[in-house]
Parts: C-alpha cells; structure tokens; sequence
C-alpha cells in the first residue's frame, strides 16, 4: 500500500500575524511622529534669531547700540514702567544676583520698554537706576522699539483698563547675551540668587 507523500503545509497563526500588523502599524505612527518633530524643529527660531542690532536713548541722552556692548556678556529684559508686578520682581530678583557677583562686577543689564509712549528715557533711566548702577533703563520712539522687540521675539499688547488707562501684558524672559553680542540661553533668576550668580561668574 503505497504511503501519502502529501504533508500538511504548516500555518501562521493568527496571533503572530496579529502581532505583525500591530508591528507594522507602530512603525508608520513613529515615522509620522517623527515627521511631524522634525518640522515643529525647523519651524522653531532658532538661537541665532533671538538679537539683532538696536539704537536706544539712555536718560542722559546717549544712544546705546548693540556694537556698544561687544566684548562682554549682558542680560537683557524687556518691561515697563508702570508695572504692578512681573517687572519690579524680576528687577529685584537680578538685582540679588548682581549683589551676590560682588561689587566689582561689570555684568551690564538692560531694561527696555514695550511702553516708550509713557516711558521716556528720563523715567527709565531714574526707574532701573533704582535697582542698581548696572540696570540701564533703554527707550526710543515706536519704531525703534518695535524693531528691538521683533528682534527679540517679544510679545507685547495693550490692554484697556477704567479711565482711559492701560497695561501691558508682555512676555518676561530674561536674555543672556554672549560676548559676541548673540543669544545664550533665557536667565533663570526663580533659584537662589548665589546659584545664578555661579552661573554667570565664569562668563565674565
């Protein structure tokens, strides 16, 4: 009796071929994640964007340019006069920092105003001037200060309050400047200040 030469051919089961689909499946996600990251990063500014060339009014009424301030690193934070909270307590909290470099630091920081309307050179070179010697209140006319901004990356807007009166609501990083005149990264002064002072002692 002759013996069958047929063999049953063997079967994927249904679990691995599930398997392979879920596989497969993750792969097409991650590379459209992966996708979608690469562009959020090309779209992002980059450092190098962050700072440009300005010409701002000190009280005394000198220009300050950027070509001014080459060959030493410097903070920069944008603000106004008339505001209530943010600006007067980041003022501070750097002027801790200034205090815990020593009095021999050269550490320039410039205060310029989203606000130049009310803001004249005078009122902010008398308003940063309260937070220390190294505090240097800039102004200018509008466009020179919408020019900085831009430069920056600042927001800021008008907000209309009771009586004709308005605020500014405004962005509030501190930037460090290299020597070079270009972006480092933002200050961070919510820590002790004798650890953001060790941060900056080796740049000066």
């Amino acid at each position: 009796m002759a013996s069958s030469t047929n063999k049953a051919q063997p079967k994927t089961p249904r679990a691995l071929l599930a398997l392979l689909a879920v596989f497969a499946a993750a792969l097409a996600l991650s590379a459209v994640g992966l996708g979608m990251l690469a562009r959020e990063r090309a779209s992002a500014p980059a450092p190098s964007a962050i700072g440009g060339p300005f010409a701002l009014k000190t009280g005394d009424g000198k220009t300050i340019t950027d070509r001014d301030l080459l060959g030493e690193p410097f903070l920069v934070f944008f603000g106004y006069t008339h505001c209530p909270d943010v600006c007067p307590t980041t003022l501070a909290q750097i002027s801790q920092v200034l205090n815990d470099l020593g009095p021999d630091n050269k550490l320039k920081v410039l205060f310029i105003t989203v606000d130049p309307e009310r803001d004249t050179p005078r009122l902010m070179q008398q308003y940063a001037g309260s937070f220390g010697p190294n505090v240097i209140g800039l102004s200018g006319d509008r466009a020179a200060i919408d020019k900085v901004m831009k430069e920056y990356r600042v927001y800021a807007r008008k907000v209309p309050e009771k009586g004709g009166e308005y605020s500014m609501d405004h962005s509030a990083i501190i930037y460090l400047m290299g020597r070079d005149g270009k972006f480092l990264h933002a200050f961070n002064v919510q820590r002790p200040p004798e650890q953001a002072a060790a941060e900056l002692r080796p740049l000066l």
